[in-house]
């Protein structure tokens, strides 16, 4: 299968259309490509007699069946996946030899997996969670494997600790509940007696772990990795993905009632946007720090509890990913990709990050076991767009056919190839970093500060963020039974903000923590959502009418909608046509009973002739709900009258008007506003 063999060219999309296979309009087959004369009933002995085991095709059709299943992912088993490409801005030869990091002209081929964490491949979307944010790029120097989450730290600081961490926030084993949750006893018993997760958890009980899309999510490759140029001078790095439509999430009550509503929120929005040409875009950007660097910081750079902050080491952007073609086969493509933040190319190296080292054994075990052995790289979604050599030979599932008698290392029989590259044939070499020390089973005194990080978060939270994330501990600890966690971990996070832990103590019937918490008064805007870039683009707004609603005034509003990047959905008593005055029509896709507000961004208010009792209390209900989200709420004519049931006329983020050019230009900018928190909700 290599490419010299087949006449391939070096691209993954031609490369998986060698794979495609659409079985529409074709003659029914075994695996062997016999044909089928018969698919509805088994072979047997008489119409009433039994199955015969001569019967291969239904041997074949069922054992197939047995074995469609594959062990799901211990962690990250939720997961949806999408195709794109990555273009550099900036030219990093200066820091790097990696080749898809000098070329601006190139567009490199890339497959993202993103994911939940906790839950199993049935469990929601919009648990509250860290989600993956997997990059893979095929490269021309082989695959390189950007392996991110959402969240810029983890709970642990070495990976001999990650089975406990998995053990404690996965359901309790003795009767396997709650599933995708950490609101139970062994989870916060894990945290309270493990105190470096205390930085991961303000991220967890934030907003940042329920994102609006996982197309308003960031992303953050969490360890420090190297950056090595030609000259072998190396750099420590962390990269950021960062969404071009801002970083947005959202409000509690909304995550739990899409678990219920459409448990496939997040895949739904990712896979209709790209449907509908909304090209998800993501800009790529790097901290850069000296080597000589290294010590100068209150944190050490290679606890991966810690973060850099952005406006002590600036965040550079050097590319942009879009992200445009949905999958063919989610199976194929989603769920036997492959990750491994081993999968690097010349010029990305590794630290000594005691989490990061761990992980370089841990993926490619996991895989082994996952996909059935070692010859998983020859699965189409892994296989790199460069043809590889090598001396391993056979193995579960190989594909490849080679040739010749030779499989080692030296040879004289095929003139002692393959032969390794050297560093200026484009061979991978390690950095020559110095180590010298004594075998020891420690941790380094840099790394015992658990709670200064966690308490900068705490205080570069807006108003609404800190209110949301005791209301998110009080959630969790609320669901927690032994008395005594609740209480160890009252006290842990006084260490983070005595405010914090006081008022969730109050709400969960604890004892408020002694003592006057933490001195630190620093903070980094950029941790605040507060501060991202906010866009009306690809938003969805629910529009209510009914039939008699005035034509023209509708027809404007909503092309001036769609015009503006929106994504207008009607709503009304049937699906089907609805008419307006005017001769205008359009078309209904939802009813109160296959839409709730949570579904969607703003509403749109428009009323028509209906005197339907019910249909106007329930569209009361959705409008009263959506305010209590904070959402924008607009509406024009008749439709103003809806708004005085719940008295929500003037309000802020509910806008009115009767000239549609003027109340389009305002509806569009209070749905870019995201949320309008200053409202008083009763």
């Amino acid at each position: 299968m290599n490419d010299e063999h087949n006449g391939r060219k070096n691209s993954k999309e031609e490369q998986l259309e060698a794979f495609r296979v659409d079985d529409k309009g074709k003659t029914l087959t075994t695996n062997q490509g016999l044909k089928v004369s018969e698919d509805e009933f088994s072979l047997k002995a008489g119409v009433r007699g039994p199955t015969l085991l001569e019967d291969f095709h239904f041997r074949e059709k069922v054992t197939h069946f047995d074995h469609e299943r594959i062990p799901e992912r211990v962690v990250h088993a939720r997961g949806f996946g999408v195709h794109g490409e990555f273009q550099l801005y900036k030219n990093m030869e200066k820091y790097t030899r990696a080749k898809f990091l000098q070329d601006t002209s190139k567009k490199t081929p890339v497959f993202v997996r993103f994911s939940t964490v906790n839950g199993a491949r049935g469990s929601a979307d919009t648990v509250r969670d860290a989600r993956g944010f997997a990059t893979k790029f095929y490269t021309e120097e082989g695959n390189y494997d950007l392996v991110a989450n959402n969240i810029p730290v983890f709970f642990i600081q070495d990976a001999i600790k990650f089975p406990d961490v998995v053990h404690a926030f996965k359901p309790e084993p003795d009767n396997d509940i709650p599933q995708a949750s950490t609101a139970h006893d062994t989870f916060w018993d894990f945290v309270a007696n493990n105190q470096e997760s205390a930085h991961m958890i303000m991220w967890i009980m934030s907003d940042r772990a329920i994102p609006r899309s996982f197309r308003m999510m960031e992303g953050f490759g969490v360890h420090t990795f190297r950056l090595v140029n030609n000259q072998g001078k190396a750099h420590f790095v962390k990269f950021h993905w960062k969404p071009a439509l801002g970083t947005h999430s959202l409000v509690w009550d909304e995550a739990h009632k899409l678990a219920g509503i459409d448990p496939d929120f997040h895949r739904n929005d990712l896979w209709g946007a790209i449907e509908k040409g909304f090209y998800p875009e993501y800009e790529l950007g790097v901290q850069i720090l000296a080597e000589e660097d290294e010590f100068s910081f209150e944190f050490d750079i290679l606890d991966a509890t810690k973060l850099w902050p952005e406006e002590v080491i600036p965040v550079t952007i050097i590319g942009k990913m879009t992200l445009n073609r949905n999958v063919d086969n989610f199976f194929a493509e989603t769920e036997q990709a492959a990750f491994h933040v081993a999968n690097v190319v010349p010029g990305i190296d590794f630290t000594n990050d005691p989490l990061l080292q761990g992980r370089l054994f841990s993926y490619l075990d996991t895989q082994l076991i996952r996909l059935g052995g070692p010859n998983f790289h020859e699965i189409p979604i892994n296989r790199p767009v460069v043809p590889f050599h090598n001396n391993q030979r056979e193995g579960y599932h190989r594909q490849t056919i080679n040739l010749g008698k030779v499989s080692y290392h030296r040879n004289s029989l095929a003139g002692d190839t393959p032969a390794p590259a050297s560093e200026e044939e484009g061979g991978y070499a390690t950095y020559q970093e110095k180590v010298e020390g004594r075998k020891i089973r420690a941790r380094s005194k840099s790394f015992t500060d658990h709670f200064s990080q966690a308490t900068l978060f705490w205080n570069s939270m807006s108003e609404p963020e800190k209110k949301h994330i005791i209301e998110a501990f009080s959630f969790e600890l609320g669901k927690v039974k032994s008395e005594s966690v609740k209480q160890q971990v009252v006290d842990m996070f006084a260490n983070v903000s005595i405010e914090l832990a006081t008022a969730f103590a109050i709400k969960i019937g604890a004892s408020p923590p002694k003592g006057n918490g933490s001195t630190i008064t620093k903070s980094s805007p950029a941790l605040s959502q507060e501060n991202t870039p906010k866009s009306a683009k690809t938003r969805k707004v629910a529009v209510i009418l009914t039939d008699g609603f005035n034509g023209p005034e509708i027809k404007y509003v909503l092309d001036r909608l769609m015009m503006e990047g929106l994504i207008p959905e009607i709503i009304s008593e049937n699906i089907g046509t609805v008419h307006g005055t005017n001769g205008v029509k359009v078309k209904a896709e939802h009813t109160f009973l296959t839409a709730k507000s949570v579904l969607f961004d703003a509403v749109y208010m428009i009323r028509g002739s209906n005197k339907n009792n019910k249909f106007n209390k329930d569209a009361a209900y959705f409008i009263d709900e959506a305010f209590s989200h904070y959402k924008p709420i607009g509406a024009t004519g008749v439709g103003i009258k809806w708004l005085e049931v719940n008295k929500l006329e003037g309000k802020p983020g509910v806008v009115t008007g009767t000239a549609p050019v003027e109340f389009v230009s305002k509806f569009v900018e209070a749905i870019g506003a995201h949320r309008f928190w200053e409202r008083k909700l009763v």
